[in-house]
């Protein structure tokens, strides 16, 4: 086993972090190291808080991520068109059709012609929509709580309008998100 086989042995997902930006830097000199750990952090963040909230609140309910995240864009701006439970969920517009086909039949999304428009088309809870997603909702912010538990109230709002100001910065390079 060579050295760096031995090295990679005991890595982690965390420990993968430093490895990587020490090892890009060695590779390609001038690359920035802290913007590179920012976005490797971010997102294996992201990444493991998602995980924690599909397997511990929503996969047990049957539902995916973005499953969720379909019945609660309709959930809190419904009645509402497809389209825009694309847009505030940032998924694309076939993603969500093929997920409201699974969560109509499934009893928790109706769909009804607009009345300000007849070829457009309303998604809605039903009832037992809306009581489905209101009782995951407790589980998913209780889990939020915990997640956000270790942070003090001062820490947390520097973290929200942190991540807000690198958000709002983003449309300066035309970052583009899913819709």
């Amino acid at each position: 086993m060579t050295q760096e086989q031995s090295d990679a042995e005991h890595l982690h997902f965390w420990s993968f972090i430093d490895h990587a930006v020490e090892r890009a830097g060695r590779e390609l000199p001038g690359v920035d190291p802290l913007a590179m750990r920012l976005v490797l952090t971010l997102h294996r963040a992201a990444n493991m808080l998602v995980y924690d909230l599909e397997s511990t609140v929503h996969r047990p309910r049957g539902w995916s991520w973005p499953g969720f995240r379909v019945l609660f864009a309709i959930w809190l701006a419904g009645p509402v068109e497809a389209k825009k439970v694309a847009e505030l969920s940032g998924m694309s517009r076939a993603a969500v059709s093929a997920l409201v086909a699974t969560l109509e039949k499934d009893g928790l999304v109706s769909k009804e012609r607009a009345p300000y428009d007849g070829r457009a088309v309303q998604l809605r809870l039903t009832d037992a929509g809306r009581e489905a997603i209101t009782s995951a909702f407790r589980a998913h912010n209780e889990r939020e709580q915990e997640w956000a538990g270790s942070l003090s109230e001062d820490e947390l709002h520097t973290l929200i309008a942190l991540l807000g100001k690198l958000t709002t910065h983003s449309t300066h390079f035309d970052a583009r998100h899913r819709m």
